[in-house]
């Protein structure tokens, strides 16, 4: 049943949605940037350096979440050849690279004035580079391979082998001696940081999130109308 769909009904349910998360999505980064900007207290050593942090942790949370559902869902298309997980990995990945990329740019901005440099050949910034190389790979590989069922092997062979980078990133810091610091916000133990920054946070991790979304509806909506211009009403 998951490899069949009609792209009639999903396009109609798509085009709701994406109103809705677009609206929501104004709404949660209005409030985001308020609390983020202005009502949050500034950092006792780094001063207002520290509202990247608004905008940096959040893309690195989502650019890791996207690529891990992707990778998750590569092991779907290769045991189960379901064809409707290689449209929503492909959909997905042009926002965890862009996530991805901002992560990099705003760790740079940041990087600078707390560290005295723009860039460090540290063990998470050089995993998240390599991270930012495999989303490049995956998504040039469906642009450049016109078989269609090659692509989808070869990309999700690429997000697998990327999975492996993953917990990487993740414990880089407790494994090698780096500039970044542990983790301030822990699910399994002791959250670090204030409140005062907590809640701001979440709030943009929010807005990112809705904004993700907003870009994977977008592109699974781009990806659809193409099936139904070849005449298809089933994938």
């Amino acid at each position: 049943m998951l490899n069949y769909f009609n792209p009639n009904n999903i396009l109609k349910i798509i085009n709701k949605l994406q109103k809705f998360v677009f609206a929501l999505f104004i709404i949660v980064l209005i409030i985001g940037l308020l609390e983020a900007l202005v009502l949050s207290p500034e950092d006792y050593k780094q001063s207002d350096s520290v509202r990247i942090m608004y905008v940096h942790v959040p893309s690195a949370w989502i650019s890791l979440g996207i690529f891990s559902v992707i990778s998750i869902l590569s092991f779907g298309i290769l045991i189960f050849k379901n064809k409707n997980f290689s449209l929503i990995t492909k959909s997905l990945a042009p926002s965890g690279f862009v996530f991805n990329i901002i992560a990099l740019v705003t760790g740079s901005i940041w990087g600078k004035p707390t560290w005295g440099t723009w860039w460090a050949w540290d063990a998470r910034i050089t995993s998240m580079l390599l991270l930012s190389l495999f989303y490049l790979m995956f998504i040039i590989t469906w642009r450049i391979t016109e078989n269609n069922d090659k692509a989808i092997k070869v990309s999700s062979y690429i997000a697998i082998l990327g999975l492996i980078n993953v917990p990487i990133i993740k414990f880089s810091v407790d494994w090698w001696n780096t500039l970044h610091q542990p983790a301030s916000v822990n699910i399994l133990s002791d959250t670090t940081i204030h409140s005062t920054m907590l809640i701001p946070l979440g709030i943009m991790t929010a807005a990112f999130v809705l904004f993700s979304l907003l870009i994977f509806l977008m592109k699974y909506n781009t990806e659809l109308i193409k099936i139904k211009n070849k005449g298809l009403d089933r994938l």
